[in-house]
């Protein structure tokens, strides 16, 4: 099932790159306008992310995530989406076939920052949750309503449950 937004995604030519992490067959890590976030585990979430995809019978072809400032993604949520709100993730998928994940999953480090000290978590678990939240996305969950909520909580649950670092 594709969860793509009804408008088209972002070109990539669209944003300039960022400083590159960590790139792999298939998953690539940028920062854009998060100065001071770094990213840990790259290799260790690479393997992961592929975990979920696997158990969920799907294959990677290309996944970009992209950390960036709360002001980039509600740019981003207002120009893409109509919405004007912060938000922490915004998934866009690029898929042409149902079996597969392709698609750019925009996450902010300050939102997953604020998130994180209001659950009384650690931001490395709430970015984890929010990493594997968009992929879900692409995987056709949603969460729109309290019901697809709940289950879409209890997918990431499961999904956090199967790293091993």
């Amino acid at each position: 099932m594709n969860t793509a937004p009804p408008v088209e995604p972002p070109d990539s030519d669209s944003f300039p790159p960022g400083p590159l992490h960590h790139e792999a067959p298939g998953i690539e890590f940028m920062v854009e306008d998060a100065p001071n976030f770094e990213l840990a585990d790259a290799e260790e979430l690479v393997g992961w992310i592929e975990r979920v995809a696997e158990v969920h019978e799907h294959r990677i072809v290309q996944l970009t995530y992209v950390f960036c400032s709360d002001e980039y993604l509600h740019r981003m949520n207002v120009d893409y989406l109509g919405h004007d709100t912060l938000t922490d993730v915004i998934t866009f998928d690029n898929a042409d076939d149902a079996d597969i994940l392709e698609g750019d999953i925009f996450i902010s480090t300050e939102r997953v920052a604020d998130n994180a000290k209001d659950l009384g978590i650690s931001f490395r678990d709430e970015l984890h949750r929010v990493m594997i939240h968009g992929v879900l996305h692409l995987l056709g969950y949603h969460d729109k309503d309290l019901l697809s909520q709940t289950a879409m909580r209890a997918k990431e649950d499961h999904c956090l449950a199967l790293r091993t670092f």
